[in-house]
């Protein structure tokens, strides 16, 4: 992410409250955490505070710390707990494996996290990776994340996104996904105008509000093989999607809408931005990508950005990033797992957090 202004060029009051949750006690959260934490004074910049099992997360920190682990460990003064009841016991925790227990504990803290968020407590929540086959052990079936987000904070509009920075370029890449977690099979049923028109007025919103861009280019895909080939590979195309983006185009004249964009070409400017392939290609390629289903838009992401995208939700009345991988139980305990996608998660929730403080001081600036 781009550097972070200080307080005084920003015109803020405060800190920014940032709620970090440690995600499943098993995987590598409380690990990528705490390098996260340790690769800079963060204090200067925000209010952090971590949501989750004190002992657990004490018994990562002496772990890391005996292992000699790569990267720097955080100061405990720089951050402050919210001690999530009731504790999760150690004996009840094994890295590696997820299970009812853990499942539960990841849960409860995110369900904490949100309810203070809710009440005005914190500007933003930065979560660590869950396990889902254990959210559903413990009796809580979720397809993720996301969804108790949008649950807790109370709204039924909200999108899934993906933003990252090319550290080859400097080229942003910015992605949505209109359908998440649902089976592909089941792509085709979800998918509908009013949905994508959900979509699509989210995605504009932040980037216009949150991403200083009134004039976004944005690029949508199609859903079959060469975007159907006029009905031939797939009726969805001509049938609703061409005329749907049609519309879209009269209701935001001052947004480019490309598309339906033939999905195996789709990436093709974002991969040379990315990469530095094409001496142009980052004017060519898009402010944003509407991928229709999961693996569409997320395979060329984590091709691209596996350790440094950022997951953040839209349609919050609060930031929520999180970095994109799971729990990768098999490295759990080792003192091995890259911190830099939890890293970028911290430093898009500030940015973030910013601009919507600084938006609620200007008006008193004006005349």
């Amino acid at each position: 992410m781009a550097s972070t202004p200080s307080l005084s060029s920003m015109g803020l009051a405060r800190r920014p409250r940032i709620a970090i949750t440690l995600g499943d006690p098993a995987g590598i959260g409380p690990e990528v955490v705490l390098k996260a934490l340790g690769s800079r004074d963060w204090s200067a910049q925000a209010e952090i505070t971590l949501f989750g099992t004190q002992a657990l997360m004490e018994q990562s920190l002496v772990s890391l710390e005996r292992a000699g682990c790569n990267g720097r460990l955080p100061n405990r003064q720089n951050f402050s707990w919210y001690q999530v009841e009731p504790p999760l016991t150690l004996a009840r925790v094994t890295f590696g494996q997820g299970s009812a227990a853990t499942g539960a504990a990841s849960f409860a803290y995110l369900q904490a996290a949100i309810a203070q968020t809710m009440t005005g407590q914190f500007e933003a929540i930065v979560t660590a990776p869950i396990a889902k086959s254990a959210w559903q052990a413990a009796g809580h079936c979720y397809p993720g994340q996301t969804e108790l987000l949008a649950e807790g904070a109370g709204v039924e509009r909200f999108a899934m996104a993906f933003v990252a920075r090319s550290p080859h370029t400097g080229w942003p890449l910015r992605a949505l996904l209109a359908t998440t977690h649902i089976p592909l099979q089941q792509v085709p049923h979800a998918l509908n105008p009013e949905l994508l028109s959900q979509k699509l007025d989210l995605l504009i919103h932040s980037l216009r509000a949150e991403f200083g861009l009134p004039h976004p280019k944005i690029a949508v895909a199609g859903l079959n093989p060469h975007s159907g080939e006029g009905g031939q590979l797939g009726w969805e195309e001509q049938d609703w999607l061409i005329p749907w983006l049609n519309q879209a185009r009269r209701r935001y004249p001052g947004v480019h809408l490309d598309g339906p964009v033939p999905p195996d070409t789709l990436w093709v400017p974002p991969g040379q931005a990315w990469f530095g392939t094409s001496p142009h290609a980052g004017e060519t390629a898009h402010d944003a990508y509407l991928a229709l289903y999961h693996d569409q838009g997320l395979i060329p992401v984590k091709l691209m950005a596996f350790d440094r995208a950022v997951n953040t939700t839209l349609g919050l009345p609060f930031i929520r990033t999180s970095p994109d991988h799971g729990t990768a139980f098999d490295i759990a305990g080792r003192g091995v797992a890259n911190a830099r996608s939890m890293i970028a998660a911290l430093d898009l929730a500030l940015e973030l957090a910013q601009v919507r403080l600084q938006a609620q001081v200007l008006p008193s600036r004006v005349p």
